[in-house]
């Protein structure tokens, strides 16, 4: 018993180390283009390391986005129950569901130190990849944005349902273009645009989608 419990947390040592290198790998380059062979290397373990831990190249993957993606839906769902919790009745400020919509993933990406912006990389590698893995992740994990539409409905009463699937797109729509091409808005502006600071996006990109949606609100 002594021993197997000694063996358990090198275990999870390896694992994670294993993660981390696939989530770098994952992160910049293409599913096919990344080897199990070229992780394990860089990892310093052997090939059936994967298959022990992950069963597959492509449980990997799955492991690599749920690793993190638990912990950063945790983190919107939290914010979002406080302000719910701030308004017990009646309608609830759009801002502040929209914040705790977009807000946690941009924190994300501008903090490299616990390897959460290499986790928003890799978020924007399954938008843009082509293939059947990246993109099952991507689009199937959405039961926690699901988890949005009550707080959104209670924000815009007026708006029928279908209204506020569009609107949750949209905003999701520029909260990931954000993602991917933040950088491009440096080169636009000439530099004008302070893309540095976290508090300047999120407060930019919540103001911008909150306005979106009270225009087609009071379009109606």
């Amino acid at each position: 018993m002594s021993s197997q419990v000694s063996q358990n947390p090198r275990r999870e040592q390896v694992r994670d180390r294993i993660l981390d290198v696939a989530e770098r790998m994952f992160a910049s380059q293409s599913f096919a283009a990344v080897s199990v062979r070229h992780i394990t290397a860089e990892a310093g373990v052997n090939l059936a390391a994967i298959n022990y831990y992950f069963g597959s190249k492509a449980g990997l993957l799955k492991a690599v986005f749920l690793r993190r993606a638990t912990d950063l839906n945790r983190e919107r769902l939290g914010q979002l129950q406080a302000v719910l919790a701030a308004h017990p009745s009646g309608p609830v400020p759009l801002d502040g569901v929209l914040r705790a919509l977009v807000e946690p993933p941009i924190r994300w990406m501008f903090d490299p130190s616990r390897g959460h912006a290499v986790f928003i990389q890799f978020l924007a590698r399954c938008q843009l990849e082509d293939e059947p893995e990246f993109k099952a992740l991507f689009y199937e994990d959405v039961e926690h944005l699901r988890r949005f539409m009550p707080a959104l409905a209670r924000a815009l009463p007026t708006l029928p349902e279908t209204e506020l699937y569009w609107c949750l797109h949209f905003t999701l729509g520029a909260m990931h273009y954000t993602f991917t091409h933040l950088e491009r808005l440096r080169f636009i502006s000439n530099g004008m645009c302070d893309i540095q600071q976290a508090d300047e996006v999120v407060a930019r990109l919540v103001e911008f989608c909150a306005a979106g949606i009270a225009a087609r609100v009071g379009g109606r």
